[in-house]
């Protein structure tokens, strides 16, 4: 199950640290100059066997006559809206503000489930003053340090708490869930309704009129698996809509519900920062990728224009390039047959087991013809090599020193095990342990 977390709040309380905190990356720009953060990060988080996706928004701001802060303003009400629990950020140096007062306001009338959370407590008188905080009525709150990360541990599994529950599919444990995802207005329900046969869902020249997602249960050509698609007009809210950021929240609640991503491009306009965005989403989420260029009706062709497309796509995704790309176009039905057996067989690709005296025969062998460089005059030494019990492909390599393996020969030992094994689609994940 999708699960979304916004982190909101004024400028400069510390938004950007937790997220950084959360995430383990450190994606958001942290500066003490506020309004740093004028788009939203989106980072997965993993805490105790769950996963949610916890977006950064900039801080909120009201009666200003900066534009860039009438922006932000706007991107915190959308992310309140398509949150399902929000972390409310206030800053215990300064108390309450006339602007926590006024994003409190909002979350009342949001009704969604709000975490209080008083950033900067990093010692005991701290502590003292974040009791003032109270007053906001909006119930208990947690302290913690986002810089030294003191009380994380504890939100996070409130956050868990209230996400929620995952629902159970058992009923059709199995069946491949493959996301139709992309821009607004690429495509994407012309090609649910092309591949369904009927008009499913409403398609219009106006970039954004599909808003929730649906699932679609496909059986047709030996094939069976659930379509997932963003369908269903949704009321314009009294914020001026925000189109690319509902591209990218409606993209993230189909990839993480999803076992395989149809990522749509527009053969007219290629592929675009919002594109890659999208792609690097998918690949974060552990999804199975196959990349359709659409509308390729529209398109003067020579010889060598689908070669010289496919390379400029696989320039912009590197080093991840084990990527099905297909040509199609939803108004001619021009290989969408191929469509639907490229997405079966990476789903496949995804669930595939390799046993480890396989793994071991094979990947021993090219590391021995290519052991680890040494480093500082150690050697690292390889000596097992078996995939972990986890739903997406993942491999631990066993050796002496995990730690002077670099990201060089981790892409190097990624791009053998690809060779030896069809992986093509599907990301995975390697890691060095001690022995």
């Amino acid at each position: 199950m999708s699960n979304i977390v916004a982190i909101v709040g004024r400028p400069n309380v510390g938004k950007s640290t937790l997220f950084n905190r959360l995430t383990g990356r450190k994606d958001a720009i942290v500066d003490e100059i506020s309004g740093v953060t004028r788009d939203r990060h989106y980072g997965l988080v993993e805490w105790q066997g769950r996963e949610f996706t916890v977006i950064d928004t900039g801080g909120y701001v009201t009666n200003s006559d900066d534009v860039f802060e009438e922006e932000i303003r706007k991107q915190v009400i959308l992310a309140i809206d398509e949150a399902d629990v929000i972390l409310f950020l206030v800053d215990v140096y300064n108390g309450i503000t006339d602007l926590d007062e006024g994003v409190t306001a909002i979350l009342r009338r949001s009704r969604k489930k709000v975490i209080l959370v008083v950033n900067k407590v990093d010692n005991l008188e701290r502590q003292y003053d974040s009791q003032v905080f109270y007053k906001l009525g909006l119930g208990e709150f947690f302290t913690i340090s986002s810089m030294s990360g003191s009380g994380s541990g504890d939100l996070l599994d409130k956050v868990i708490e209230f996400l929620p529950p995952e629902p159970s599919r058992e009923d059709d444990a199995g069946v491949p869930r493959i996301a139709i995802v992309g821009r607004p207005n690429v495509g994407k329900s012309s090609l649910v309704n092309a591949l369904l046969g009927e008009e499913r869902n409403i398609v219009t020249p106006i970039a954004g009129t599909t808003r929730d997602s649906i699932h679609t249960r496909y059986r047709k050509f030996n094939h069976d698996f659930y379509i997932i698609d963003t369908a269903g007009v949704r009321k314009k809210t009294k914020v001026e809509e925000d189109l690319e950021f509902y591209s990218v929240m409606r993209a993230i609640r189909s990839i993480e519900d999803s076992d395989v991503c149809l990522l749509l491009l527009d053969a007219t306009r290629g592929i675009e920062a919002q594109d890659l965005n999208i792609f690097h989403l998918i690949q974060k989420n552990r999804k199975g990728i196959v990349i359709l260029v659409n509308k390729w009706d529209l398109i003067e062709k020579d010889t060598n224009s689908t070669k010289e497309y496919e390379k400029r796509i696989l320039e912009r995704i590197a080093p991840y390039t084990d990527i099905p790309i297909i040509f199609t176009s939803t108004i001619t039905k021009q290989r969408l047959q191929k469509v639907l057996d490229t997405a079966v067989e990476v789903a496949q690709n995804r669930k595939q087991r390799i046993t480890t005296s396989k793994l071991n025969d094979l990947m021993l062998q090219e590391i021995e013809k290519n052991p680890p460089p040494a480093l500082k005059g150690k050697y690292v030494k390889i000596k097992y090599v078996t995939q972990l019990p986890t739903g997406t492909p993942q491999f631990a390599f066993f050796c002496n020193q995990p730690q002077y393996v670099k990201d060089p020969y981790k892409r190097f030992i990624e791009n053998r095990m690809r060779e030896h094994f069809n992986f093509t689609g599907v990301p995975i994940q390697i890691y060095f342990r001690e022995k």
